[in-house]
């Protein structure tokens, strides 16, 4: 197995150059708001409505007291807007009044604010502290599962595990980049661009694929 994380991480390497978050922040609290925000919709949808609404409130005290419809104005175009809005305040108000200011280090205190689960924290932790950690999104996931270092029915969690297990500590961060970005651009959720990759042989997308072709095969004779 460690041949085999080999093969992948280095190629991973070869094809993505200086992989790094693609949130736009300028405060850690902004990432924060971000990735809370990301939750079922694009980076690039997050980061349209993230620079209208940093802009017109542009520290925690201005973003806690804003009025929750002039928010949910602002990030309309994300799904569940209603509940992100109010997690927007909530989170503003606890940073502001509970840590002046100061996004927490504590994994526990970062998950008791509200739309902050897992995933968002190994992202704050990473980002913002550079504490090692795999952040398993839809993309991680994906990826993980089609090249069979997770099985079909594994929750995120035990991916998360898996991952951590198989790939060297220090190489946690880049690798939840790496990741991310393979499974955003190349290895998508439909017509993935399996040209030229060099995990056809045991790739579970690929090995359905020809599978699919044999049966049409068959029928057709």
């Amino acid at each position: 197995m460690k041949n085999k994380i080999e093969l992948i991480l280095n190629y991973f390497d070869e094809i993505i150059k200086e992989p790094k978050c693609e949130l736009n922040y300028n405060k850690p609290y902004e990432l924060v708001i971000a990735v809370m925000l990301s939750a079922q919709t694009t980076d690039k949808r997050v980061n349209i409505v993230t620079k209208e609404l940093f802009s017109k409130y542009p520290d925690l005290k201005t973003l806690k007291s804003a009025d929750v419809k002039d928010i949910e104005n602002i990030i309309r175009s994300l799904g569940s807007y209603k509940k992100k809005s109010a997690g927007v305040k909530e989170i503003s108000r606890i940073l502001d009044e509970e840590y002046n200011g100061i996004v927490p280090t504590k994994r526990e205190l970062l998950e008791q604010m509200p739309m902050v689960g897992r995933k968002t924290t190994n992202v704050i932790l990473s980002e913002i502290y550079n504490i090692p950690n795999i952040a398993v999104d839809t993309h991680v996931e994906r990826v993980s599962k089609r090249l069979k270092l997770a099985y079909k029915n594994d929750s995120v969690l035990d991916v998360e595990r898996k991952l951590q297990r198989k790939i060297d500590h220090d190489r946690w961060r880049k690798a939840h980049h790496l990741f991310i970005f393979f499974g955003r651009y190349k290895c998508k959720a439909k017509n993935p661009d399996c040209s030229n990759c060099p995990f056809s042989d045991f790739c579970t997308y690929q090995t359905q694929l020809k599978r699919g072709k044999k049966d049409d095969k068959r029928k057709n004779k």
